[in-house]
């Protein structure tokens, strides 16, 4: 659900305020976001889990705006860090340091040093060296590090390759056969705590089958170290519930949670969920405008002004993003592509669309926009990055400005005998 629909003068609106008005007075491109979804998602997530011994880590790769952040700490809510940038974002924002799991293949030393320090939930130990490397880090800063162990259990999430997370031929996590032995590895170092074991294994997933196959095997493995006298306090089950772009049919959260709360039943262990996408994914617009109509004879390209560097989720994932006019329009429909101004051949928002006919000014809004959209946004081609605006009833508020050419080189520095 969302709150992005036409008034009864034909303008598309996110909840009161036209989306032509946010366009006039900020220019485009803008993500533009609804609060009241965000309250909403937030609220369809933690209501299932009401009386479960729960903790939620909102997934900050889906979406790192501090305002948004903040929205997520004041609900109680975690966060699922992957760098040092992430868990500097989230403590800035509110969230306490021990709602934070640290994710992620490639911590580097001080990065692990960082989440030490400021005492984190747990790391996700995605591989052997890690392991060892944060026990030595903990050493030397005379403290224990709090693991649980990332484990592959080779279950197919039936998604798009890039974001399975859970096979054996992916690069995340250890594989089920290994873990035991990294278990008792982990048991025997001095500067290690072992407090969980962690399990994710993909993203937009539409079925919850992958799901409970997964925890199928994690209460096996489980049982396994109990029995060699392995005990934890936190099943952490990562995230990957999806969104409806198009066609699909997701769950509903309510269902997500009911199947699993009734998968790991009599385990007596706090879960941990690390929801991204299906909490922010339908919250926001990417607003844009008609540049040109371009046409060759062959096909009709429709000329934006965002580009791949501001939305990269098609080019990257050939992902399906409904395109609505921000004015209502009845009459013909034409096939079209609509591209940015990036010079790249991948550079397109959609291709061979049904869509009403487009002209020079006009705007559209790319839907489903809140994952994985500014966060993945780039410079690419020197392009500043679009600003965000959050809508709350009849108003709304900046809460990224957009970059001015000044920003790019920020930073950059000529050596003097270039001068």
């Amino acid at each position: 659900m969302h709150d992005f629909t036409y008034d009864d003068q034909g303008r598309l609106c996110c909840a009161e305020v036209p989306l032509e008005r946010i366009a006039r007075e900020i220019g485009t491109p803008v993500y533009c976001y609804s609060l009241p979804t965000l309250r909403r998602h937030i609220q369809a997530f933690e209501e299932p889990l009401a009386g479960i011994d729960h903790q939620t880590c909102f997934a900050m790769k889906a979406n790192s705006s501090m305002a948004i952040l903040t929205l997520m700490a004041r609900h109680g809510l975690g966060a699922d860090v992957v760098s040092g940038g992430e868990l500097f974002r989230a403590m800035k924002a509110g969230i306490p340091a021990s709602r934070v799991v640290y994710s992620g293949v490639g911590k580097t030393t001080s990065e692990i040093d960082m989440a030490i320090r400021a005492g984190i939930m747990m790391f996700n130990i995605e591989s052997e060296q890690e392991l060892g490397v944060i026990n030595e880090r903990a050493g030397a800063l005379r403290k224990k590090a709090p693991v649980s162990i990332r484990v592959n259990p080779d279950v197919d999430p039936q998604t798009h390759p890039y974001i399975s997370t859970g096979m054996k031929q992916n690069k995340f996590g250890i594989d089920i056969e290994n873990s035991v032995r990294q278990y008792l590895r982990a048991r025997d170092m001095e500067h290690i705590e072992i407090v969980g074991i962690d399990c994710h294994i993909g993203s937009q997933l539409t079925d919850i089958t992958p799901f409970i196959d997964a925890v199928d095997r994690l209460k096996v493995l489980i049982a396994d170290l109990r029995g060699l006298g392995i005990g934890f306090r936190y099943l952490d089950l990562g995230g990957g519930l999806g969104i409806t772009y198009s066609s699909e049919q997701p769950p509903h959260p309510r269902e997500y949670c009911a199947a699993i709360v009734d998968a790991v039943r009599g385990l007596d262990l706090k879960l941990i969920f690390e929801p991204g996408r299906v909490i922010v994914g339908n919250t926001a617009v990417l607003l844009t405008e008609v540049l040109y109509r371009k046409e060759t004879g062959k096909k009709t390209f429709i000329v934006v002004d965002a580009g791949m560097n501001d939305l990269i989720r098609p080019a990257l994932y050939q992902a399906w993003h409904e395109i609505m006019p921000v004015m209502r329009k009845d009459g013909p429909l034409e096939k079209a592509d609509v591209v940015g101004p990036i010079c790249e051949s991948s550079d397109f928002l959609a291709k061979d669309r049904e869509l009403p006919v487009l002209s020079r000014g006009e705007l559209i809004a790319v839907m489903s926009a809140g994952a994985y959209g500014f966060t993945m946004a780039s410079n690419y081609n020197s392009r500043p990055k679009p600003p965000e605006v959050l809508v709350d009833g009849s108003d709304y508020s900046v809460v990224v400005k957009r970059q001015s050419y000044e920003d790019l080189i920020s930073g950059e520095a000529v050596p003097e005998g270039l001068m």
